[in-house]
């Protein structure tokens, strides 16, 4: 097995990031980062300014993920809306699977961001729900899906798909794409016209 070696700053994302996920990002101290990569207190600051700075990175990037993922899976406009609808969420399904901790933080951590960054993260999430409710209106505008409400369509599905990474285990039965797979037709399921 080939060994790949982080760079420091890749090493502190890595600990930082699965320290926040057990901890959370406002109990967990620097010092504590510091210790768990077995370095000095003072010495971490001549890679990072602060930990909010690990969670920009971490947030802003897998936000990054998520817009690219649906650009890729909507840009063909000459599939129907129900197979647009289902490789978006195949590759939302994707970018939590990647790195469980990492999705975990983006979800629940981004609280403590300060502004301007907390807005504009804000601001992404809301952009990026818009196009799946956008999709959704679509697909209820020509027949292709069905739901009482766009809104609340997106809204469970979003959900759904974001309770993820509290319980799927990178070395369980299903791989990511499985789990993909899976849950694309469940909840798809539910908006296919009969």
């Amino acid at each position: 097995m080939e060994s790949v070696t982080l760079s420091r700053k890749a090493q502190i994302d890595q600990t930082a990031t699965a320290l926040f996920r057990s901890r959370g990002f406002a109990a967990t101290s620097m010092r504590e980062l510091a210790s768990a990569l077995g370095i000095e207190a003072g010495s971490i600051y001549s890679h990072i300014r602060s930990k909010e700075e690990i969670l920009h990175r971490i947030c802003f990037r897998l936000a990054d993920a998520f817009f690219a993922g649906f650009e890729a899976s909507t840009y063909d406009k000459a599939q129907t809306i129900a197979e647009q609808l289902r490789r978006a969420i195949e590759s939302h399904v994707r970018v939590l699977t990647q790195d469980v901790a990492a999705s975990a933080v983006f979800l629940h951590e981004w609280r403590h961001l300060s502004e301007p960054a907390r807005t504009e993260f804000l601001t992404l999430r809301e952009r990026y729900e818009t196009g799946f409710h956008e999709l959704i209106q679509q697909g209820l505008t020509t027949g292709e899906l069905h739901a009482p409400d766009a809104g609340f369509a997106t809204l469970t599905l979003l959900a759904s798909l974001n309770w993820l990474p509290t319980w799927y285990k990178p070395n369980g039965k299903l791989s990511p794409d499985d789990i993909a797979h899976r849950l694309a037709e469940q909840l798809l399921r539910g908006l296919l016209t009969i």
